[in-house]
């Protein structure tokens, strides 16, 4: 998995320490406090408020190493994500089950990218989604040029005002950082002739091609969901 992982701290924890052993104690501390909001859950308490805990809580243990038990809970509240249409914490979990480093780590990213590129989730998690596949793609191959413009289709499409200011910014540079490594682009003549040359100006061409990363992500026998069930939801 890419090293891009440590990046990522678990959500809505204060760590200001700069020291490892301090920080982790913060975590433990957050982790004890949410482990107790879950066991005090009354047995009739919404099925989604129980996966909220255990998100929140997978989240912290991946800032700490304890990857196996961060799968365990981000797997179980994906299912209950999934079946309460609840994407935007769908693809959380699907984030935190990338991150945990197991053997369907890549096939739950595949499904995450899947899902934030299908429903209209906060588009700084559909980038960061994308930016995965780039990390995790060699730079020659097409796969990461795909990711990278569509993660700028997204935050062109889906952000206004100052959000989409900064965050098609950041996706401007992922996508010339792309096209440098895969084809030593350097310039914006160079650029367009490779996004020309890759067909990735239009969506009918490059939406397609990032299905066939996501399939080669994913066997086929792995989905935890029927993908036509949910196209057949979608609005026309």
């Amino acid at each position: 998995m890419s090293d891009s992982h440590s990046e990522n701290k678990p959500a809505d924890i204060p760590i200001e320490a700069t020291d490892p052993e301090q920080s982790r104690r913060i975590i433990e501390d957050f982790l004890h406090n949410k482990q107790a909001e879950l066991d005090a859950l009354p047995a009739d308490a919404p099925a989604t408020q129980r996966a909220e805990l255990q998100l929140e809580i997978a989240q912290a243990m991946v800032g700490i190493g304890r990857e196996d038990e961060a799968w365990a809970l981000a797997r179980s509240a994906f299912d209950v994500f999934l079946q309460n249409e609840a994407w935007q914490q769908a693809v959380e979990c699907c984030d935190v089950l990338y991150q945990s480093n197991q053997p369907a780590s890549l096939s739950a990213l595949g499904m995450g990218v899947w899902l934030a590129v299908t429903y209209p989730i906060e588009p700084s998690l559909s980038v960061n989604m994308l930016s995965y596949i780039v990390d995790e793609t060699p730079p020659k191959a097409d796969g990461a040029a795909v990711a990278a413009v569509t993660a700028h289709y997204i935050a062109d499409l889906r952000t206004e005002g100052k959000e989409h200011e900064s965050l098609t910014f950041l996706t401007r540079e992922m996508v010339a950082r792309v096209a440098e490594g895969h084809s030593g682009v350097t310039d914006q003549d160079s650029l367009n002739a490779w996004m020309e040359r890759l067909q990735l100006r239009d969506p009918d061409s490059f939406l397609p091609k990032l299905a066939l990363v996501i399939g080669a992500i994913v066997p086929a026998e792995q989905w935890w969901f029927d993908r036509d069930a949910l196209r057949d939801k979608l609005p026309d």
